[in-house]
């Protein structure tokens, strides 16, 4: 997998949507916080799903987009809900092991979201053929994606305003590589300013 050309790509749309994602990711932060966490997941998937739409079809994403996934809200909560209890218990019996647990959580569900709101998957279908995608063929190829994602993610939080950049730079680097592993095309004017 070339993962320059998802970089370039990433960091090509990034600067071109640079003020619509930042108040996207605002947006997408408020909602989560004043709900406690509650809306946290299905606001993610709209906001994921509006980067796959960017990184795919060219579409401008729009602040309306982080609400567009609602139908997914229960069972984005009870994935987010189990996802959160199996880390807690693993950091309680030893902290390394609930951070191994996390990065396990994420090397094998990174797929779920975008198959749930892409394919329109169930959450168990989304979970099967995200493990699936994660673990056949190039296997370093998918442990690199996540070492970016979560690098790139743990980086912009380090720094509050960071989040802004990093935040939609790490899920539009997510949607490109989701749309290579999916089979999918990009936008005819990103292959033409790659080609």
């Amino acid at each position: 997998m070339n993962f320059r050309k998802h970089l370039e790509k990433a960091w090509y749309l990034l600067v071109n949507n640079l003020l619509i994602l930042i108040f996207m990711t605002l947006a997408m932060l408020v909602v989560s916080a004043l709900t406690l966490g509650i809306l946290a997941p299905v606001v993610a998937a709209g906001y994921l799903d509006s980067m796959i739409r960017l990184a795919r079809d060219g579409r401008e994403p729009s602040l309306q987009d982080i609400f567009s996934q609602m139908s997914l809200f229960l069972p984005l909560l009870a994935f987010g809900f189990g996802s959160l209890i199996i880390c807690l218990i693993g950091y309680a019996i030893f902290f390394p092991f609930g951070v191994l647990l996390a990065c396990g959580i994420t090397f094998g569900f990174i797929y779920v979201i975008p198959l749930m709101c892409d394919k329109r998957l169930s959450l168990a279908e989304a979970a099967r053929q995200s493990w699936s995608m994660a673990t056949s063929g190039q296997v370093i190829d998918h442990l690199v994606l996540v070492v970016l994602f979560l690098g790139i993610s743990v980086i912009g939080s380090s720094i509050f305003i960071g989040t802004f950049v990093t935040t939609p730079f790490a899920a539009i680097l997510l949607a490109s590589v989701y749309i290579e592993k999916t089979g999918g095309r990009f936008s005819t004017a990103d292959e033409s300013r790659q080609g």
